[in-house]
Formats: structure tokens, C-alpha cells, sequence
């Protein structure tokens, strides 16, 4: 077999349909976010404004992160040396993940080297440890909890997404063995929120395990940045909690929080905690400080939630279509992978502004979007020039579909 051949060709057809992934090379801005440097062909450098991270908050650049994150490479060096079976447990870790529970209102807290990493180990272990396990899993889960669902080989069942009514049918068509419901609280791509107690209502009727991924929630929701499940007073009723320290915390890793023996059983039996290298302790050190502020303060938060209802209203007095939902991202629809990615060419070629164009198979064919996320330090400025640019290329794209 010709290996390259083969790789060529599956290229060619992401090509042809417009779903052929091209990263921008961009150096981001530390005190300036959202501007970072694109570095294009040979030396060539401009600046654009980012308009679609996940750093929600701009806490990656506040200064009580960097400051913890210095003091730790200061006082630790670099890396964590290993696995933390082999190469111990840096303080940095134990504190962080005290600092999660009581964040969530649990026992314990398992730390992670990412969001994907935590859902894939624990949702597979948790799945294939216990016996009988059958697992329920909401069509619009993320690809790490598929994966681990998938992994740990249980029966397993999707229900249609946040559909209360379908998840409780398929619980009672199940039998009385131990059953695990997954579901998100935030999806990313439309920018739901799930019915939680709704979902928990039902778990608790047929005596079924809780895990709910709050990966897009945690830091931007509740009063001190614990998620829906806090804004709604539901966390106690959760089993299991999972969030991620690479989002709206600004650093990396990801994590579970649920009781004790349920920490301590994951941390025992999953591969992906076992095997492979811990979070340096700068990094650990750094999303500490960021949950801690992020505990205390409003005022991120509040600035992000102005910047949305801003955008949105903009949007709607230009005539561009969005998703309306109750989270912090705005999806414009656009609904062809071509047009998408022509439309996010031309944003950062002409207008210097950055969005990454989300195709299948990362959304549905046919739903096609620009994924946009305005942080705080979005001024009105940056916000009337983002619109004003999508009004011109809107019009582009309607025009070449009236002359197609």
C-alpha cells in the first residue's frame, strides 16, 4: 500500500468540501489580549484581534496568574518530573485540588493533564470498573466523553439531546442495574444549557450515577465561578463534577470533583491518571490563583455578560443570523463550509480579525458557523468593527449566491 498516497487523498477530500483545517500562526499578547501578532509567510507580522478563545475571562494573562506561575518555576523549576505515582505529588497539586472540592462543594478533587484527558479516563473507568454498568450519554456530548464511554466497552445508550422525556424512557427500559448519565451543562457549538435538575430528577428516580461536564461553565457561572450547577443550586445533587483549568481559568488541565471514594477509585484504576505525566507545578500553581480570584470577583464576568448582549444586539440591527441561547457564546450560522471559511479568510486577510470557522465533523453538515466568544477586554470599538466587517462579507455572500 502506498501510506502516503492514502494520506494525500483523505486530504484532497477535506479539501474539496471545505473542512480542511488551516491553524493561524498567531503570537498572542500578553496586557493586550485580545490582540496577537499573525506571523504570515517569510517575516511578514500583523495584528488582529482574537475573537473566538476559550480563555473566556482573559484570566491567562491576569497578573495573579502570571505572578503564581513565576513564584512556581522560581521555586519548583519547570516540569513535574513524571507521573505522581512515580515522581511524588507536588504541593501545587494537593492545594489545587483541595481548592477544586471546595469550589464544587465535594469530598475530593482528581487532577488531570487536561478537560479531554479527565472525561476520557474517567467516564471509561468509571463505566468498565463498575459491574453491569450501562451508560446513558446526551447525543450532543462532547468526542471525550464519547471516547471514554466508548472505551470502557458498557452498554451504552444515547438519548436525544437534553430531551428529559427520552432519557426516562430509555432509564426504565434498562432494568434496575447500575446506570451512569452523562450530559454537559454549556454546549459549546449551539451555546445550550442543559435542564439540569430536570436531568437530575430522573437520575435520582432510577438510581442512577450523575456526571456532568462543566467545562464551558466553570469560572463564568455561579457566584463564585462554580458552574450552572452552582448558579442553580444543583451541585450537591451531582456525583460527579468535571471542569477544566484551560478555558475560562486561563491555564491547562482538567479535573474531577465528587466524593472521596469515587476520587480515590478513578485516581486507582484510570490509565489516563496512572500513566502519564502530572501538570507542572507552575501550571497547577497558576489555575490556583485563578480559581481563587475568580471566587471573589464579579466584575470579570459582568464585563464578558455586557460584551455578549452587546455584540448580540448588533448582530440583530445588522441582519446577521446567531443562535439564541442563554450562555456566553454567540454562534453565527452561515450553514456551507465553503462560505464559512471564505467569510474567516477574508476576516483575517483583510480585517485582521481572527475566527476560526467550525465545520463538520465538529457540527453537522449544513450548520456551518463562525463559534464567536467576547471576553471583557472586547471594547465597544473592537465590537462595532467585527459587525461592521460581517455586514460587508454577508452582503458578498448573498450577492454570489443570487449570481450562482
Amino acid at each position: 500500500m502506498d501510506y502516503d498516497q492514502h494520506f494525500k487523498a483523505a486530504l484532497d477530500r477535506l479539501h474539496q468540501d471545505g473542512n480542511y483545517r488551516i491553524f493561524a500562526d498567531l503570537e498572542r499578547q500578553s496586557g493586550a489580549f485580545p490582540r496577537a501578532i499573525r506571523h504570515g509567510e517569510g517575516d511578514a507580522l500583523c495584528d488582529v484581534t482574537v475573537w473566538c478563545s476559550n480563555d473566556y475571562l482573559a484570566m491567562g494573562q491576569h497578573p495573579a496568574t502570571i505572578a503564581a506561575m513565576h513564584a512556581a518555576i522560581d521555586a519548583n523549576g519547570t516540569g513535574a518530573g513524571g507521573t505522581r505515582n512515580i515522581s511524588g505529588t507536588n504541593h501545587n497539586h494537593v492545594m489545587l485540588e483541595a481548592e477544586l472540592a471546595d469550589l464544587h462543594g465535594k469530598e475530593a478533587a482528581t487532577l488531570f493533564t487536561s478537560g479531554y484527558v479527565s472525561n476520557w479516563a474517567t467516564l471509561g473507568t468509571l463505566a468498565a470498573k463498575i459491574p453491569d454498568c450501562q451508560v446513558f450519554s446526551d447525543a450532543g456530548n462532547h468526542a471525550s466523553m464519547i471516547e471514554g464511554i466508548r472505551h470502557s466497552k458498557a452498554p451504552r445508550h444515547i438519548w436525544k439531546h437534553s430531551d428529559v422525556v427520552d432519557l426516562e424512557a430509555k432509564l426504565a427500559a434498562a432494568g434496575n442495574g447500575p446506570k451512569l448519565v452523562a450530559f454537559e451543562s454549556v454546549y459549546s457549538m449551539d451555546g445550550d444549557i442543559a435542564p439540569i435538575a430536570d436531568i437530575l430528577d430522573v437520575c435520582e428516580k432510577y438510581g442512577a450515577l450523575s456526571y456532568i461536564d462543566e467545562v464551558h461553565a466553570v469560572g463564568l457561572y455561579g457566584p463564585r465561578g462554580g458552574g450552572i450547577a452552582e448558579r442553580e443550586g444543583l451541585m450537591d445533587r451531582i456525583d460527579v463534577i468535571q471542569g477544566t483549568l484551560g478555558k475560562a481559568y486561563g491555564v491547562l488541565g482538567g479535573y474531577i470533583t465528587a466524593s472521596a471514594a469515587l476520587c480515590d477509585f478513578v485516581r486507582s484504576f484510570a490509565s489516563g491518571f496512572i500513566f502519564t505525566t502530572a501538570l507542572p507545578p507552575a501550571l497547577a500553581a497558576g489555575a490556583l490563583a485563578s480559581i481563587r480570584h475568580l471566587k471573589v470577583s464579579d466584575l470579570e464576568r459582568q464585563r464578558q455578560r455586557r460584551n455578549v448582549a452587546k455584540l448580540r444586539e448588533r448582530l440583530d440591527a445588522a441582519g446577521i443570523p446567531h443562535m439564541m441561547n442563554e450562555s456566553h457564546i454567540v454562534p453565527v450560522i452561515v450553514g456551507d463550509a465553503k462560505k464559512a471559511k471564505f467569510i474567516t479568510d477574508l476576516l483575517l486577510d483583510q480585517h485582521g480579525i481572527y475566527v476560526q470557522p467550525i465545520n463538520y465533523p465538529t457540527v453537522p453538515v449544513g450548520t456551518e458557523r463562525l463559534r464567536i466568544t467576547p471576553t471583557p477586554l472586547h471594547s465597544d470599538k473592537d465590537i462595532d468593527h467585527l459587525v461592521g466587517a460581517l455586514s460587508e462579507l454577508w452582503s458578498q455572500c448573498a450577492l454570489s449566491r443570487a449570481v450562482a
